[in-house]
Parts: structure tokens; C-alpha cells; sequence
């Protein structure tokens, strides 16, 4: 099997858990751990398993002009990213978050617009302009009245600036796996973000009752820890070895449709039509925004 197509049997794998941590990581929060206490589990888990790992790679020493991008890549990637996902999914709902992470790769073509000069086509512009309708239209009309969604509105606008900051790392992270071990780069980048994220996430997990929690509950942190950071963090970076980033990005396409899937067959959440039309937007938008132009 060619590194091309595991990269794609990667970059799907880390898809399949991102779509069924929606569901997952809500049924712990906020009763058994509080969404910043979650963070400080799930990236000082991770910090530690790929630390373990880089055993096995090789010994790299990160060049002092790299450091200022590896230091924006954790504040995008493990800090901004993973603290509003999970206070998002806190205030909101699993099929609300599965939709909104879409946005995405629609960011990354802005962003590489903005910042890369790359051109935007009229397909483009009509994504992006359709992801933003759709987007916007969760958030305003989105909110249903739910006990453990007390506030959807925030939570849906949280999953956006989750996805602007997922974008952004995706782009800035690029040239670090050009240079440097996959096991190099996310040991650092993890220790990085656990530091930054110390302050809001400790006095959370302080709070945490671990004698009373329910066995599902550890078997739930343990799938975020060890799944949905540990597991999708490596073979995302192993996919963009093999794939361009705004390849990787489109499989993020396959994320609604697992997670909302995962969540009705759960129980956990239910369809609205203000949830499908809104999908239908975003699933369009991100569509025309990657589609490739035809050459002349």
C-alpha cells in the first residue's frame, strides 16, 4: 500500500472519530467535567502519549526561527480551537457543532486569499458567500429550547471561531511537516499549548469528582484523550506528509454526516429543518469554494 493512499485511510480515520466525539465529549459535559477541565485532560494526555512516541522518531532540535510559527500554531490548533469546540459543544448541541466545523475549509481558501494572494474565482466567491448564509443562519435561528443546550446561539458562533482557528493552523502548520518529524512537531506543539492553556483549564479540573464519576465517563475521556486528540491530531499530520492541507481539509466534508448519524442513532440530538437547510448552505458553499477551476 502506497503512503499516498494511508494518508487517505488517515486523514478518514481521524474524520470518523471527529464526527463521533461530537456526541461523545457532550454526554461527559458539564456533569462529570467542565469543558476548559476537559482541555487541560485532553492536551496534557496528549502531550504525554507523544512524547512516549518520539522515542521512536528521530532526535530533532527545533531551528530558533521556527519557533514563533510552532508557538502560533498551538494557540490556533490545541489552545483557540479546542477551548471554544468544547465550550461551544457545552452551550449547544452534537449535529449544531457536526455542521458548523464545515466552515473550515471554506476559511482556508479566504485566509489563502487574504494571506497567500491566492485568486478567488466566481465558484469561490459563491461558496464562501453560501458557507456564510449557512453558518449565520445556525447561529441566529439555530436555538431550540434543550436543558443541556443552554445558550446555542454562543455555542454555534464559539464552533465558528473553532473552525476560522482550525483553518489557520492548517495553513501555518504546512511548512513545520515540510521540515520537521511529525512526532517532533506535535510533541512541542502540545507541551506549547498545554502551557498557554494552564491557567484556564486547571482550576476546572480541580473540580472534577473522580470518585463518583461513572465508568462511561473514564471510557468517554479516554476516547477524547486517546481518539480524538492523540490518534486524529497523528494522522492528520501524517496525511499532510502525503496531501495537500486543502485536501486533508475536504475530508472534513464526511464530519455532518458521521456525526449526525452517530447522534440520532444515540439519541443525543435530533434534525430540525432550520438544521438541514442550514447544512445544505454550508455543504454547498464548501463545495464551490474547493472545487478545482477547469483549466482552459
Amino acid at each position: 500500500m502506497s503512503k499516498r493512499t494511508l494518508a487517505i485511510f488517515a486523514a478518514i480515520g481521524a474524520t470518523v472519530i471527529y464526527g463521533i466525539n461530537h456526541t461523545v465529549a457532550k454526554g461527559v459535559m458539564p456533569t462529570h467535567v467542565r469543558p476548559f477541565g476537559f482541555i487541560f485532560l485532553r492536551v496534557g494526555g496528549a502531550a504525554i502519549l507523544f512524547w512516549l512516541i518520539s522515542i521512536f522518531g528521530p532526535k530533532e532540535k527545533i531551528e530558533k526561527g521556527d519557533w514563533g510559527r510552532m508557538l502560533a500554531c498551538a494557540l490556533l490548533g490545541m489552545s483557540i480551537n479546542m477551548l471554544s469546540f468544547f465550550k461551544g459543544l457545552e452551550l449547544s448541541t452534537p449535529i449544531n457543532s457536526a455542521v458548523l466545523v464545515t466552515v473550515s475549509p471554506i476559511i482556508v481558501v479566504a485566509l489563502s486569499a487574504l494571506f497567500l494572494s491566492e485568486k478567488i474565482t466566481l465558484n469561490k466567491g459563491l461558496g464562501i458567500f453560501l458557507g456564510f448564509v449557512g453558518a449565520v443562519g445556525l447561529v441566529l435561528f439555530g436555538a431550540e429550547a434543550r436543558q443541556d443546550a443552554p445558550n446555542i446561539p454562543l455555542g454555534n458562533f464559539l464552533f465558528i471561531i473553532n473552525a476560522t482557528a482550525y483553518g489557520s493552523y492548517l495553513i501555518l502548520v504546512k511548512k513545520l511537516i515540510e521540515k520537521y518529524h511529525p512526532f517532533s512537531i506535535m510533541k512541542w506543539l502540545f507541551t506549547v499549548a498545554f502551557v498557554i492553556n494552564l491557567p484556564i483549564t486547571f482550576p476546572q479540573v480541580l473540580e472534577v469528582q473522580w470518585s463518583s464519576m461513572p465508568l462511561w465517563a473514564y471510557g468517554s475521556i479516554g476516547f477524547v484523550v486517546i481518539g480524538t486528540t492523540f490518534l486524529t491530531y497523528l494522522f492528520n499530520i501524517f496525511a499532510l506528509t502525503q496531501l495537500k492541507a486543502s485536501s486533508v481539509g475536504a475530508f472534513i466534508y464526511m464530519q455532518p454526516l458521521v456525526g449526525i448519524l452517530f447522534a440520532l442513532f444515540s439519541g443525543k440530538d435530533h434534525l430540525t429543518l432550520v438544521k438541514v437547510t442550514a447544512m445544505c448552505f454550508v455543504l454547498v458553499g464548501v463545495y464551490l469554494a474547493s472545487k478545482k477551476p477547469k483549466r482552459k
